[in-house]
């Protein structure tokens, strides 16, 4: 078969126009040339091998990399347990709220087109949110009971307050607790079967719970930041980030519903012991709702392309997401000496961005600020978070190093085996030249 030369001008164009499939990525033959002891990293696989044959975990994948190398990068256990499927490093995970660094880093592209401030009012760009009142507890002087009540807020919410948990928002429970959540819960504030605009709508019409600036508690605000997003640049905000950040970064796997042809590559968790699978969300349903606080998908392969851009100062081999400077800003402590912090930080434990867990919050994600203080391995000015369903990730810009768990977990155990990633992987760190 022959073809012209206006056939082969086509058939270029179309595959100029399909983003290359990012390979998997492999890890050293000699971890010890990147400062690592070989023993020490089998220790990983022997401890969660341990949690496969205990039945506590159906499978996880771990990813350890440093100076641009992937030191370990290990599937264990099962992809989906009740099948009998084998992990494999390309499984795609529900991440939760490792949506939230995904959705900042959108966000900030847009603040270095000058397209959006920070420091500006949230209303400016959501108008419905300019009338928000604060739920305050008084005491009835007549009957001395404690009452709900109405103020308006000290001053406007503002981007930055989104980015760094202090809007006055909250989640409902059962990550929120207290009377605004109960009202969250009520609203069905987060249901994926609505759009962000509905859900920012439904947000106008209930009170913030703090005072803006005032209070650090985690909460709906990456949320209300994609519907900013979309505002700001006039597309659904998968569409955006998938513009913006996946599709550059070659993060081909990473979205907010899995697609037909990767259904085979979903890690399931395991079923409970009433034999129901935990309530997680179906992730090949496309929703109405693009959570960018929690409604994402990724591999262990995708997630280290986007930390890896981020430890290298918003850089990933030629590809250019954010300036150095911007980096650093999103990096640095962003909450005010004397902050007050929600009642329900004290589950965060490890991961609350208190001064008495040597942490704060910057701009998507907790940094650390102490190299005491808290209780797991780590260099100041360190940064990371977590996902509910047990998804976790550990930049260390001392070390060069990135550590990437996925395991899908009910949210009351992924605890435990975030800690244990972070112990293991610095043990087996035994030389940092």
């Amino acid at each position: 078969m022959k073809f012209g030369r206006r056939t082969w001008v086509a058939l270029l164009a179309i595959a100029l126009a399909i983003p290359a499939l990012a390979q998997e990525p492999r890890a050293v033959a000699h971890p010890e040339e990147l400062g690592f002891a070989t023993d020490r990293l089998d220790r990983i696989t022997k401890a969660f091998q341990s949690y496969v044959d205990n039945n506590e975990l159906p499978g996880a994948v771990v990813l350890i990399a440093r100076d641009d190398k992937i030191a370990y990068f290990k599937a264990i256990g099962f992809r989906d347990r009740e099948r009998k499927i084998p992990m494999t490093g390309e499984a795609i995970f529900r991440i939760a709220s490792m949506t939230k660094p995904i959705t900042t880093v959108a966000a900030m592209t847009l603040v270095e087109e000058g397209r959006l401030d920070l420091g500006a009012p949230v209303s400016q760009y959501l108008p419905e949110l300019k009338d928000l009142q604060v739920s305050v507890a008084r005491k009835d002087p007549d009957t001395g009971k404690v009452v709900a009540g109405m103020e308006a807020p000290d001053r406007p919410m503002t981007v930055q307050d989104l980015l760094r948990h202090t809007s006055g928002f909250v989640y409902g429970p059962p990550i929120g607790a207290g009377p605004v959540s109960l009202l969250y819960q009520d609203a069905k504030v987060s249901t994926r079967d609505e759009t962000l605009a509905q859900m920012v709508t439904k947000l106008s019409m209930l009170p913030l719970a703090h005072q803006p600036g005032e209070v650090w508690e985690y909460s709906v605000s990456t949320d209300v930041l994609g519907r900013v997003i979309e505002v700001v640049s006039g597309m659904d905000l998968d569409r955006f980030i998938e513009e913006r950040v996946t599709r550059p970064l070659g993060m081909t796997s990473t979205g907010f519903y899995v697609r037909e042809a990767d259904r085979d590559r979903i890690a399931e968790p395991q079923n409970e012991a009433t034999g129901q699978r935990p309530a997680l969300f179906d992730p090949m349903e496309k929703p109405k709702r693009f959570s960018g606080g929690g409604g994402g998908v990724s591999s262990a392969g995708d997630y280290l392309r986007f930390c890896t851009m981020l430890l290298n100062a918003g850089r990933a081999g030629n590809t250019r997401i954010l300036a150095p400077s911007t980096v650093s800003l999103m990096t640095a402590n962003a909450l005010k000496p004397g902050i007050g912090y929600a009642s329900n930080i004290a589950r965060m434990k490890d991961i609350a961005p208190m001064p008495s867990m040597g942490q704060g919050f910057g701009l998507g994600f907790a940094v650390r600020t102490e190299a005491g203080q808290n209780p797991l391995p780590g260099s100041v000015g360190s940064f990371y978070w977590t996902g509910a369903y047990g998804t976790t990730f550990y930049i260390d810009p001392e070390e060069k190093m990135i550590i990437i768990m996925m395991i899908q977990s009910p949210m009351s155990t992924g605890a435990r085996y975030r800690r244990v990633v972070r112990y293991l992987a610095y043990q087996a760190l035994v030389s940092t030249e």
